[in-house]
């Protein structure tokens, strides 16, 4: 099973983004995390099958319709395998 950890960079906080990509997240039966950053940007974990997986990272590339994401950094990564599901970090 294959993760990746990816930085989401533009206006990302305050449009529902972290809300929205649980609830896509969940839809695409993946597990791990998002939160906001204290630099204004969206950082994300996530762990499953290999083409959710790449359905996600894709959603993340625009987000919810109230975002403008500018950039996204993403690095492949080893599952960690501790997450029972998809939720929001603090």
């Amino acid at each position: 099973m294959p993760a990746f950890h990816a930085i989401i960079i533009g206006e990302v906080q305050g449009v529902g983004f972290r809300m929205s990509a649980v609830m896509r997240a969940e839809r695409l039966g993946l597990t791990g995390w998002v939160r906001n950053t204290e630099d204004g940007n969206v950082e994300v974990w996530a762990e499953g099958p290999s083409e959710p997986l790449e359905r996600f990272a894709q959603w993340l590339q625009t987000g919810p319709s109230a975002a403008r994401v500018d950039r996204v950094l993403r690095t492949d990564e080893e599952p960690r395998g501790i997450y029972h599901r998809f939720s929001v970090a603090f």
